[in-house]
């Protein structure tokens, strides 16, 4: 990834408690925007030991987390980086640390729910694993 001055002042670090409110405003404009699903303060907090942010000035400007349901799969989760921030490579990093921690746990997938699949595309996320696995879904209510 190619560094610019904009990205110098950005870093990603492991999420910690003290960043709930800010996570609470995030994930609150991304699904105002139809980008996120409704998380409740309990559902962030539960995520957090398992998060990153990208902070820039102390403000918490994107997050993602890996959330575990078995010693084979994990989803990341809530990935949401502001606007003005976007297109710097903080997404990639984001998604990165969460399969970081999914191969430091030896989880065996790590899977994306999502509208840009051409952004997970361009992390190394495909439609198929080997052996032509995929995923199917059902959706069992209209709304969430």
């Amino acid at each position: 990834m190619n560094s610019s001055p904009a990205d110098a002042s950005i870093r990603v670090r492991p999420a910690c408690s003290e960043d709930l409110g800010q996570l609470e405003q995030l994930v609150s404009y991304f699904v105002q925007e139809n980008r996120l699903l409704p998380r409740t303060s309990d559902e962030l907090q539960d995520l957090i030991p398992f998060g990153f942010v990208a902070v820039s000035a102390e403000r918490v400007i994107g997050f993602a987390a890996l959330e575990i349901y078995s010693a084979k799969l994990a989803e990341v989760r809530s990935l949401a980086v502001l606007p003005e921030f976007q297109g710097q490579g903080v997404g990639r990093q984001l998604v990165q640390q969460c399969v970081d921690l999914a191969v430091r746990r030896n989880i065996l997938e790590v899977m994306a729910i999502t509208s840009n699949d051409g952004f997970f595309k361009s992390c190394g996320f495909d439609f198929t694993l080997p052996g032509e696995k995929k995923a199917l879904f059902v959706q069992t209510r209209q709304h969430y």
